[in-house]
């Protein structure tokens, strides 16, 4: 084999050893056509000690930064479960189902990355054991492998590089990435993230020095018994990310208060790794604050140094990007002097990530409008006609989420209910759209027994149901209807409104029920606006309520009582949503619910000539005026 400088990346070099047939070679390391070692830089951010601790919010920062910077990124989530996407995980077991453009069902920290690079990903950004031993059986009937016998090593980590490799090539689809962000879900130690550790100790000396920066993610915790801050686990954890061959370049330190000197110093001895770059990444008020806390502390600097990256980096892209990021964190912490109640019900209140997206679309909302948003969840289950009044009176809006399944829906209707009769802002989501559409065919229209087959295949009036197209497609996640589809909006609408003025929008979808093509002429008759439908089948996306009155069957309402914001969607809007384009069906929703509490203050004649709420508070005349 030749002699090699140190930069020579090692897969060059054992490439070179040229003729040795392929079920003889060792050496197993795919690469993409076009691929050329050592141009990508990788950071491969892995957890110790415990999940659920942050990796995605520190890697989705860090990489914010350095896009910031004018650097193409990429970031790529490896999940250890044999599942094949999150598409069938109990929120309880899993937080929220993010759901990508191109349909992808996956990992809730997706959409933390897509929301603090607003960037769209797609399946390459998601990877789970599942699909990789998959694709190795697949290849393996094939006869791919040349007669090898397949094994974890070198073909199970051969497959992660090329899924890593083949992200660095082809980015987010606008080109080659410079800086793909490795995230390895669960922590150092879990059986089932062995090989993929394994992979990224085998990229880094296949790519050669300086192409890999691994950073470790720890926890520091802080016994209320001893009063003081103990590092003794995460030292543990990182010895077991040394045992595994990988030194880590950084180390970022979870904690409830900011890291001592004194606990950084221990640390940064046992793991050989400079105290610069012994990180405190402590709770702060939010994560949105996390990557101007790493550029004040030079992480990005010490990455850039680490991946040779300083001569690639624009000033100006950074200056332009901070003033904008800044506008946004400036809002989401100012001073508020007006605050809201909005109610979030659904059947799985007790576990905010279970609705991850529609808690950070409502911040999204707080930073634009200076206001408090206080999020009040409630269990559906709990809730039904009788103790309806006394459970939502408080409240100045209303959201009803999606979900799947029988349980809490009828508390989700009675809500829907008081909700349209009393004037309470509303946004139903999902099946929040669906139960709006059920609860008005029962009481305005008076279906009584209106229902969905998804709660009961066997009802006499199924205003909802699974379509005929859907209906002939096997497989559980066959009949969903996923991903971005377009939405043709109806002109002078609320929708329209709030898409300003535009007639198309796309948005995603993650749903199997429809509304029943054969009631929809009943629904309009009866004052129900259908404002958003698919392009070209009778397929309802959106729906709202101008004007509600009690009417006998059949009978087109009189007499029109005007409600404040009353929308439905059949999609999923919350999912995209981000920092610097809040959500317009959020920001319509906390609009109303200003005016639902302060319309009667002094102060409201002030507050609703500000430009964010001429925006996106609809005239009494409903007619829309659109912006620059």
């Amino acid at each position: 084999m030749p002699a090699s400088s140190d930069d020579t990346p090692a897969i060059d070099i054992l490439a070179q050893a040229g003729n040795i047939s392929g079920a003889e070679r060792e050496f197993y390391s795919p690469m993409p056509d076009g691929y050329k070692p050592g141009n990508h830089k990788y950071v491969a951010v892995l957890g110790t000690v415990m999940s659920g601790l942050g990796k995605g919010i520190f890697s989705s920062s860090m990489a914010k930064v350095l896009k910031d910077k004018g650097l193409r990124v990429a970031p790529i989530k490896l999940e250890g479960y044999l599942n094949i996407d999150s598409g069938t995980l109990n929120p309880y077991r899993h937080g929220e189902v993010f759901v990508l453009d191109d349909g992808t069902e996956c990992d809730m920290d997706l959409g933390t990355y897509e929301r603090m690079l607003d960037q769209n990903l797609t399946k390459r950004n998601f990877v789970t054991a599942g699909q990789i031993y998959s694709e190795i059986l697949d290849r393996e009937r094939q006869g791919v492998y040349l007669g090898r016998d397949v094994q974890m090593i070198p073909h199970v980590t051969g497959e992660v590089k090329r899924k890593l490799r083949e992200l660095a090539l082809r980015g987010d689809g606008s080109g080659p990435a410079d800086v793909i962000f490795v995230e390895v879900g669960g922590t150092v130690g879990d059986y089932e993230n062995g090989f993929y550790i394994e992979a990224l100790r085998e990229l880094a000396f296949e790519e050669g020095p300086g192409s890999v920066c691994f950073v470790a993610l720890t926890y520091v915790i802080e016994p209320k018994t001893l009063g003081e801050q103990k590092s003794k686990a995460a030292q543990l954890g990182i010895k077991r990310l040394l045992e595994s061959g990988i030194q880590p370049h950084l180390i970022a330190c979870r904690a409830s208060q900011p890291v001592t000197h004194k606990v950084r110093e221990k640390i940064a001895m046992f793991s050989n790794v400079p105290m610069e770059r012994v990180f405190s990444m402590h709770d702060r008020e939010s994560i949105y604050t996390i990557p101007d806390e790493l550029r004040a502390q030079g992480l990005d600097r010490e990455i850039l140094s680490t991946l040779g990256l300083h001569d690639r980096v624009d000033a100006t892209a950074e200056d332009r990007a901070r003033v904008r990021w800044a506008t946004f964190v400036d809002g989401l912490t100012a001073e508020r002097k007006q605050s809201v109640r909005v109610g979030i019900l659904g059947k799985y209140a007790e576990l905010r990530d279970a609705y991850a997206s529609i808690d950070k679309a409502l911040e999204h909302c707080e930073a634009a409008f200076k206001c408090d948003v206080e999020q009040v969840w409630m269990d559906t289950t709990q809730i039904n006609n009788a103790n309806i009044a006394e459970r939502l009176t408080d409240l100045d809006a209303v959201i009803v989420p999606g979900g799947f399944g029988s349980r809490g829906v009828e508390g989700k209707i009675s809500c829907v209910q008081y909700c349209r009769e009393n004037g309470i802002p509303y946004l139903g989501i999902c099946l929040g759209f669906q139960v709006a559409v059920i609860e008005f065919a029962r009481n305005v229209l008076g279906i009584n027994d209106a229902y969905s087959t998804e709660f009961d295949p066997m009802t006499n009036s199924a205003l909802i149901s699974e379509l005929p197209d859907q209906k002939k497609i096997e497989g559980l996640g066959g009949t969903m209807r996923l991903g971005a589809q377009d939405v043709q909006i109806t002109p002078g609408t609320l929708a329209s409104f709030l898409a300003d003025g535009h007639l198309s929008i796309h948005e995603r979808f993650r749903h199997r029920y429809e509304v029943e093509p054969t009631y929809i002429e009943r629904l309009e008759a009866g004052g129900l606006i259908f404002s958003g439908r698919h392009p070209d089948q009778p397929i309802m996306q959106i729906l709202e309520l101008p004007s509600v009155a009690s009417v006998e069957e059949g009978v087109a309402p009189t007499e029109p009582i005007t409600h404040p914001y009353f929308v439905g969607a059949q999609f999923h809007p919350e999912l995209t949503s981000s920092p610097l384009r809040p959500q317009p069906m959020f920001m319509g929703l906390v609009a109303a619910a200003l005016q639902h509490r302060y319309s009667n203050d002094d102060q409201w004649q002030k507050l609703k000539a500000t430009p964010v709420i001429k925006r996106w508070l609809r005239t009494p005349n409903g007619q829309h005026q659109p912006t620059n």
